[in-house]
């Protein structure tokens, strides 16, 4: 299923190898047509924003020194851009809200090619109101505790320090006013997250 309507993606890292790179699997995504440009400096972001806004911005959280996302989102109240986070060290999480999901280093084609479809289905189905509040990362972890994983194989399994899953864990728990792993397994077999049998029986 090619998505042949070119989605335009942004990629602001003042690291050539870790932008270059980023740009080379853009180009590699299989399930759709990613056109992308490489933005160097806050002023060459500045430009784009104010031309040909893209449809998704990956962005380093350091990029500038400091990478306000939601200063940047209500600069630009009617762009559609939806903001990745690209992480290349230890960053700290409250530098993470905002953003509408992130990549590591460590993801594959793959997974990049998952979160850009999802980002760009988002709103699409209204049914999905209240699973839209949620990051894909949130979801990832959602399957991971409903597949009865601890934190600490979470956290592998995602390429994420402990720390992180918690916090994901406790935004999950606040934003679905949802509390065990009981609820969290309701809620991702309703929303079609996992399979009944991948399910380890928490309830």
């Amino acid at each position: 299923m090619k998505r042949i309507e070119p989605i335009h993606v942004a990629v602001a890292e003042t690291s050539v190898i870790v932008r270059s790179g980023l740009v080379s699997v853009l180009k590699r995504v299989p399930d759709l047509t990613v056109q992308p440009v490489e933005i160097t400096s806050p002023e060459g972001l500045q430009n784009c924003m104010q031309g040909h806004q893209p449809d998704i911005l990956i962005i380093n959280p350091t990029f500038g020194g400091w990478f306000n996302v939601e200063e940047f989102k209500s600069n630009y109240p009617q762009a559609p851009t939806k903001c990745i986070s690209v992480l290349c060290s230890v960053t700290d999480t409250n530098l993470l809200k905002g953003y509408d999901d992130s990549i590591t280093l460590y993801d594959d084609v793959e997974t990049l090619n998952k979160k850009l479809v999802a980002l760009m289905n988002i709103g699409e189905d209204d049914a999905e109101g209240e699973q839209e509040a949620l990051s894909q990362r949130e979801k990832e972890i959602i399957c991971c505790v409903v597949r009865g994983m601890t934190n600490k194989e979470t956290a592998e399994k995602l390429f994420l320090s402990i720390h992180t899953v918690i916090t994901h864990r406790r935004n999950i728990a606040r934003k679905l006013q949802i509390h065990s792993p009981a609820g969290l397994t309701i809620y991702a077999i309703v929303n079609k997250l996992v399979e009944l049998s991948e399910i380890k029986m928490n309830l």
